[in-house]
């Protein structure tokens, strides 16, 4: 996936949270103690097929974060 966004992180989902319409979805940033997490629709979240474990990459634009499985 291609973005407009400097600011990445690379890490892997520990957590998976939905309920209802919303999912949360966290990982732990590669090297550190530090988890980041995104929310976002449980569908954008069942259409990236995002599951524990998986490597991911935190976009961070401003108060937004977008995740991408790599």
């Amino acid at each position: 996936m291609e973005a407009g966004v400097r600011n990445n992180l690379i890490g892997k989902i520990i957590e998976i949270k939905e309920d209802g319409l919303m999912a949360q979805v966290t990982m732990k940033v590669e090297g550190t103690d530090i988890c980041i997490t995104s929310v976002m629709t449980k569908d954008s979240s069942q259409e990236a097929v995002f599951k524990i474990g998986d490597t991911v990459e935190a976009l961070v634009k401003a108060i937004n974060v977008v995740m991408v499985k790599q």
